[in-house]
């Protein structure tokens, strides 16, 4: 701690009780009061070092009182600071810090201690001191602001609380790493000009450790809010990189708001940022909210700058604390600006709402999500997009490629999995949060069928109505064969859904089923070219053989998958006839019993699957259909051939055997 001593006599003041006494010999002839303290000093010492008191002590003079009395109750620094000022004056010892010499200067300006009433008076050491110590110093400026809090009025006439900041601001936006002496000295060895580190004075060569761009948040946080506000204003005003002043902010923030947690494994939970509040003053909640709402203000409405978490927080801090319905809305738009970053722990908000309607804050993040939704968050042509396809459960495209608004869906598909349970959860909230985002969005509904499954579990009292109407949210062409698995042996599911995803799964095998005959083709005809043009080359050097056997092995590998493929498909095609004559029989009850042809019967599927929303042709049906055909079709050509073969033969067998006996 930078000091000065003025003076050279001893302590010749004692305190007894609520009086200081001047110990000198003489007889005290002047009493002075400040606030409830009372000081028995001589006139002379006072009236030759300051101007106010050769005043008053000449006004009470005129009265004729031989001891007189003069009260100071507007003082700055009080009773403390005039005891100081009050040995000065006796030129006792006195010791000027950084935490005492913003009130001695204020004091020393409002008892007129200038030069006029002896050299080296109170205000020029004060000033000097003040210049030339002080402001040269990170810590002292951080001490006399601090200290400008009590006297503030006086400390603004005299520009102390202006040369502070700006000495603070200064230094903060100097990068400390280049600049290591003097700048950074908040707790690191001492260094010389050359950045080595010094041990009592002699230069060791060792170098000191990189210094981060945070470094001062530990120590603007023990300032009050307004000073720190202006130390802020004054620090973005010089240039200061944004990222820094919204870390400032949001480190005073989880600082003085306890309900705020703290990060784990962050900054602000290692080494000296873990220490709590310095003045050991805890905020009302009055202050908490205001305090609360002027930092949102001074945020930026920038994307990335402060974690989503930190403002969730803010936001569940601010419905505690009751703040002003605007500041509310603000964090709620921040949030859906970067609601692609949250996690889901952070959206799964008790709601504090005094009719306690639900367990959780559903309509803070409806209007989060529409936030999100209102923002230019989608990005045409990218795996988010309406063309995306789902073979298999495999995604078509990369992972890198996934859009925010895909992020999106699946947070939100995740938070009504947590949501469903409460009973107290209504179906046109909980059909409206899943109803907003895109179809497009969700590049599979496993996440949503999740969801609306646990809702239907916990909600067993839904009529049927109301259970169709919340599974049409779902697209039952984007569920996983591990998802129609599951739902086409689902109690709680409607039939209708049950149906559909079962006829889905049979036209997604059968188009796979098609699409291997269809490679099978290809490498056979592959095959086919490989062996003609060995034969025409006449060799089979330069690895021709290789290519041959790797084709071959594909090949064998393609008929095993086709063989399962096809039992698969077997089983599932007795599963829907069974279905289609227990549908026809419904049919003919219906119609009083009349008969119906395969034509008929036909018909009556193709009505059905009208009925139960089956909105498309059945393309991969005749494709497969068509491909077995002219499998068969050329299996039985090829029977053909080989009958002619045979007969062609033993016609030539016969004419030979009768040209041989004509000629005997």
């Amino acid at each position: 701690m930078a000091c000065m001593k003025l003076g050279s006599k001893s302590d010749a003041f004692q305190r007894q009780g609520q009086a200081w006494f001047c110990t000198t010999g003489l007889p005290s002839d002047i009493v002075v009061e400040v606030g409830e303290m009372s000081f028995h000093l001589h006139k002379f010492p006072l009236l030759s070092r300051s101007g106010v008191m050769e005043r008053r002590i000449a006004e009470a003079s005129k009265e004729g009182d031989d001891k007189c009395l003069i009260e100071i109750s507007d003082l700055p620094g009080g009773d403390k600071t005039f005891e100081l000022v009050a040995k000065f004056c006796y030129g006792v010892k006195l010791e000027l810090t950084a935490s005492n010499v913003v009130y001695l200067r204020c004091a020393a300006e409002h008892l007129e201690m200038t030069e006029e009433y002896g050299e080296g008076n109170l205000i020029s050491q004060t000033e000097t001191f003040f210049n030339q110590v002080v402001l040269k110093s990170w810590k002292d400026s951080i001490k006399a602001l601090q200290s400008c809090d009590e006297v503030l009025e006086y400390a603004d006439q005299l520009n102390i609380t202006k040369k502070c900041i700006e000495s603070l601001a200064m230094r903060a936006s100097t990068d400390p790493n280049l600049f290591g002496w003097p700048v950074v000295e908040h707790g690191g060895p001492m260094q010389s000009p050359g950045g080595s580190v010094l041990w009592n004075g002699i230069s060791t060569g060792a170098r000191p450790k990189h210094t981060s761009s945070d470094w001062w948040y530990e120590d603007a946080s023990m300032l009050s809010f307004p000073l720190f506000k202006r130390l802020i204003t004054v620090m973005d005003s010089r240039g200061i990189r944004e990222d820094i002043i919204a870390g400032s902010l949001t480190y005073y923030t989880r600082k003085h708001l306890p309900g705020l947690k703290r990060r784990r494994g962050g900054p602000e939970s290692s080494g000296r940022f873990s220490t709590p509040l310095g003045s050991g003053n805890v905020l009302s909640e009055e202050e908490q909210k205001n305090l609360l709402e002027e930092i949102q203000e001074l945020l930026r409405m920038q994307k990335g700058l402060v974690p989503t978490k930190f403002f969730v927080d803010m936001l569940r801090i601010a419905k505690i604390l009751k703040a002003s319905l605007d500041c509310i809305a603000n964090l709620e738009k921040r949030i859906g600006m970067q609601l692609d970053q949250a996690a889901l722990e952070d959206l799964v908000m008790p709601s504090f709402s005094h009719t306690m309607e639900t367990l959780y804050d559903v309509d803070s993040v409806q209007r989060i999500l529409d936030h999100f939704l209102g923002t230019d968050q989608i990005m045409p042509g990218g795996v988010g997009s309406p063309c995306s396809s789902v073979d298999e459960g495999n995604l078509i495209g990369s992972p890198q490629s996934i859009t925010p608004m895909t992020a999106v869906a699946k947070l939100i598909d995740g938070y009504l999995a947590e949501v469903a349970p409460d009973v107290n959860l209504k179906l046109p909230k909980f059909q409206a949060l899943a109803a907003s985002v895109p179809e497009y969005a969700r590049l599979l509904d496993d996440g949503l069928y999740r969801a609306i499954d646990i809702y239907l579990k916990h909600h067993p009292w839904l009529a049927e109505t109301e259970r169709e109407n919340l599974c049409r949210l779902l697209d039952c062409q984007k569920l996983s064969l591990e998802a129609c698995t599951h739902a086409a042996q689902n109690e709680r599911l409607p039939l209708r859904i049950i149906v559909q995803v079962l006829f889905f799964e049979q036209l997604q095998l059968r188009t796979s089923v098609a699409g291997c005959f269809l490679v099978s083709d290809n490498l056979d005809g592959g095959s086919r070219q490989l062996r003609s043009g060995g034969f025409v080359g006449g060799s089979t050097e330069g690895g021709g053989g290789g290519g041959w056997a790797t084709a071959v092995r594909e090949n064998q590998v393609l008929k095993v998958g086709m063989d399962s493929m096809r039992m698969r498909v077997c089983e599932l095609e007795k599963e829907c006839s069974n279905m289609r004559q227990e549908i026809e029989k419904l049919g003919k009850t219906t119609k009083g019993g009349g008969s119906a042809s395969n034509g008929g019967g036909n018909k009556t599927w193709e009505n059905v699957s009208k009925k139960l929303g089956f909105g498309f042709k059945l393309k991969s049906h005749q494709m497969c259909s068509a491909q077995e055909g002219s499998v068969s079709k050329s299996n039985n050509e090829n029977v053909k051939i080989e009958k002619l073969k045979d007969v062609k033969e033993r016609r030539g067998k016969h004419k030979k055997a009768s040209s041989i006996s004509s000629e005997r």
